[in-house]
């Protein structure tokens, strides 16, 4: 029998809400990831994508996350994975590093063998690059075999890519399809395979209220798949539906039935009650010990809407603008690294000509047409708002940062003859999918919000404004960040 802990979207280095203390923790539950998986004495540790937030980590994440994968290595569990839509690079990935220091595994078409399973990878692949794929892996001799891949798979919420496809066209048959991207867990069987999410293990968005995880799979007689919750921060989710008559001081003695100390505080105001100021709400919050205190008045909202503009999030209403435009790709790149990546004022200029010439050199000219107006071409802030999480503003902006990248494939993506291969198969076997832990919700529907929010409404391109100053002062052409070209 083969045990493994199936994780992924991670997003190590996510300073959600602009708090350090919320960069932290998306570390802290990748540890308890690796903590668990020490003491369970599992055979390997398998990601299915997005390890980091950001293509371009900061120092201080990839230290930390290579702290974290020494602890794995010291206790002789190899670490395999994939590369997610938001870490991918056009150069060289971060697993590669990872790799050279003997650190990881990145999975491909080629098996790697864990006890009696084999194991493969697909990299997350823009949608529209997948009619060139052909699901080609090289043979094995196994008892069960696995593919470990990163994507908006059917039949779950947002879907964009086809699992039929996927498992219809490869020359391997596999009793279990690992997959991240989508925010939410769940697990289906389609064409017998087993398919199923593990989840992210830290909150990436408000829409993500059910408990976060990971799953642990073993091979067997059977495929058994089960869920494990872990002990993240707490968010308190507090809804008032104000009366006629009712206000600021309803509002309060809803929050005094809740506790929010140390806590991520998400109010949501409705109803026909009188005005309710937000700043008073998270000041009132804050002096009860929470971390993050977030308030919406849905009434305001509704009336902001009848304007066609969100002030409560600008970069919504210009992304949502930009979209109507109908650019072409690679004027939508060039849009986003102006008005939402982390790049310095300084080197935007050598950073568009760095895109746009990549893109020349790749003879990808398929990106210089223009869309149909209203259509915004695949990005993380399409496919995720629906996936990680594509309710609030703060999830609506994780895509400005990736989107750039969403529109090449990984490296070691099966490409269309890539790999040759004889058939391979592995015996199948019924899987028995259970529930492990009560407060995890494996039925958690995928809110627009959960899946790659693209993984999130929140997941999106929140800038620390100090550092980015600080760094723009000291003309750091990486803005604080490394790519891979820096190795």
């Amino acid at each position: 029998m083969t045990r493994v802990i199936h994780t992924g979207d991670t997003h190590v280095g996510y300073q959600q809400y602009h708090s350090p203390e919320r960069r932290r923790d998306f570390l802290d539950a990748f540890e308890q990831v690796v903590d668990d998986a020490v003491e369970e004495g599992v055979d390997a540790v398998v990601h299915a994508g997005d390890l980091f937030h950001d293509r371009r980590p900061e120092l201080r994440d990839l230290l930390g996350t290579i702290d974290v994968l020494r602890d794995l290595d010291d206790a002789g569990i190899p670490f395999l994975a994939v590369v997610g839509n938001h870490e991918s690079t056009r150069g060289g990935q971060w697993l590669d590093l990872f790799e050279s220091l003997g650190l990881a595994e990145r999975l491909g078409a080629a098996p790697r063998l864990v006890g009696d399973t084999a194991f493969y990878g697909l990299d997350h692949v823009p949608k529209s690059r997948r009619d060139e794929l052909t699901y080609d892996f090289e043979p094995h001799d196994a008892a069960h075999a696995a593919l470990v891949g990163h994507g908006l798979f059917t039949p779950f919420a947002h879907a964009d890519w086809d699992t039929e496809t996927v498992l219809g066209e490869s020359n391997v048959d596999f009793d279990a399809f690992l997959v991240g991207d989508n925010h939410a867990p769940g697990t289906e069987e389609v064409l017998g395979t087993w398919v199923t999410y593990c989840g992210s293990t830290e909150r990436a968005s408000a829409a993500e209220e059910a408990a976060r995880g990971y799953n642990l799979v073993a091979f067997g007689e059977e495929v058994d798949i089960r869920r494990r919750s872990l002990d993240t921060r707490p968010f308190a989710f507090v809804s008032v539906d104000l009366a006629e008559g009712e206000g600021a001081e309803r509002v309060r003695e809803q929050i005094r039935q809740h506790d929010v100390t140390d806590a991520v505080a998400i109010v949501e105001i409705t109803g026909a009650g009188e005005p309710v100021t937000p700043a008073s709400v998270e000041e009132f919050l804050s002096e009860r010990g929470a971390l993050v205190a977030r308030v919406t008045d849905r009434r305001q909202v509704e009336t902001e809407s009848e304007l066609s503009v969100s002030f409560a999030d600008p970069d919504d209403a210009v992304r949502e603008r930009v979209t109507d435009l109908g650019l072409s790709t690679a004027a939508r790149d060039v849009e986003e690294t102006v008005r939402a990546s982390k790049t310095a004022d300084s080197k935007v200029r050598e950073e568009v000509k760095t895109r746009v010439d990549s893109l020349v050199e790749d003879g990808d000219l398929a990106a210089f047409s223009p869309a149909e107006s209203g259509d915004g071409g695949e990005s993380d802030a399409d496919a995720e708002s629906g996936a990680d999480d594509g309710a609030g503003a703060d999830a609506a902006e994780p895509d400005s940062e990736t989107a750039a990248d969403e529109e090449r494939p990984p490296e070691n993506a099966p490409d269309a003859g890539a790999v040759e291969a004889g058939p391979g198969e592995t015996d199948g076997g019924e899987v028995a999918v259970e529930e492990a832990d009560e407060n995890s919700d494996d039925a958690e529907s995928d809110e627009p919000d959960e899946p790659d929010d693209p993984s999130n409404a929140e997941l999106g391109s929140e800038d620390d404004a100090s550092d980015a100053g600080a760094e723009e002062a000291a003309d750091d052409s990486s803005n604080g960040q490394f790519t891979m070209e820096d190795f």
